[in-house]
């Protein structure tokens, strides 16, 4: 898949039902790069921006570190299309921006609003993920119950196929009971722990409901021609306390394509060698080994 001409999203491909879609909503700042702009904005105020903007209106916005993701879950829609013109199960993308219409995006699907919380609407839009680059709008929106996480600005690549999507484990796609449990009781206690509870089944941890309507599309295909591939990286160790993770993902019926057990090593490199077009990590250490590498990631905070 060739770097695009320009950074026209086009969000109409089709009219989706909210309940089947999923309904990525991406902020501004998430999806363009507009450092610049923020800083004048936080430096001079909301009139000096306006006017910038205005002045600018023709000029095409940089690509921002979500927009290769969201790019490459359009090319998916039409591969969906090619076999079902009818098929419902697709991406649908929602900018949300609390700035003026005249800030020159050519985007059909847009959400301008001027609450301080823009994240209320993000239920009614039937929203499975929330990206922004601002960490109180990511809060909310995990309070509401909304996938959401923490995008870092970073320089991004050109986008290619398949669509990638990296996941780690606790705290992420699974709850952060054992995460408490190594806090409390350090490594001994959590693979003690995690021993007991084998057979039962990890809580719900805040990607998973993204993850399993991602799933649900990831089914459409067969395993060698999908335009999906997801993985699970997690510091977890394989032989102690990889066993209910696994388990887990088969008791939710999520198939994932890799699972990668670290043991405590960095991610950095197996996610220098996946290349996915977004890593959802808890930790920032993570967030910051994979953004070392060039890997475009979102954090999702444990605590707000």
């Amino acid at each position: 898949m060739a770097e695009p001409e320009s950074t026209v999203i086009n969000t109409d491909v089709k009219q989706k039902d909210p309940s089947e879609a999923l309904v990525i909503a991406v902020t501004t700042r998430a999806i363009f790069n507009l450092e610049e702009e923020h800083k004048l904005y936080l430096e001079k105020g909301k009139e000096a921006y306006a006017r910038h903007q205005q002045a600018n209106h023709d000029k095409p916005l940089p690509p921002g570190t979500a927009f290769a993701f969201v790019q490459v879950a359009q090319y998916v829609n039409e591969k969906i299309l090619e076999s079902n013109p009818a098929e419902k199960d697709l991406f649908d993308i929602l900018v949300l921006s609390n700035n003026s219409p005249e800030s020159g995006l050519e985007i059909s699907k847009f959400c301008f609003v001027s609450d301080e919380d823009s994240t209320q609407y993000l239920k009614s839009h039937g929203v499975k993920l929330f990206l922004s680059a601002d960490r109180t709008d990511v809060c909310n929106a995990l309070r509401r119950g909304v996938s959401a996480a923490l995008v870092f600005h970073q320089e991004v690549q050109a986008p290619s196929i398949p669509l990638r999507v990296a996941f780690d484990g606790d705290a992420v796609l699974f709850s952060d009971e054992t995460d408490q449990v190594f806090r409390e009781q350090g490594l001994e206690g959590a693979v003690q722990y995690e021993r007991a509870m084998e057979a039962v089944p990890m809580g719900e941890g805040p990607m998973k409901a993204f993850a399993m309507h991602l799933g649900k599309i990831r089914k459409m295909f067969s395993q060698e021609k999908s335009p999906i591939r997801t993985y699970l990286v997690t510091a977890r160790g394989g032989r102690d306390m990889g066993i209910r993770a696994i388990k887990t993902l088969r008791e939710w019926g999520l198939a994932i394509d890799e699972a990668f057990f670290m043991d405590g090593a960095p991610k950095g490199p197996i996610l220098a060698q996946i290349q996915p077009h977004i890593f959802f990590d808890d930790g920032l250490h993570n967030i910051q080994g994979a953004q070392d590498v060039g890997v475009p990631s979102a954090w999702v905070p444990s605590y707000c």
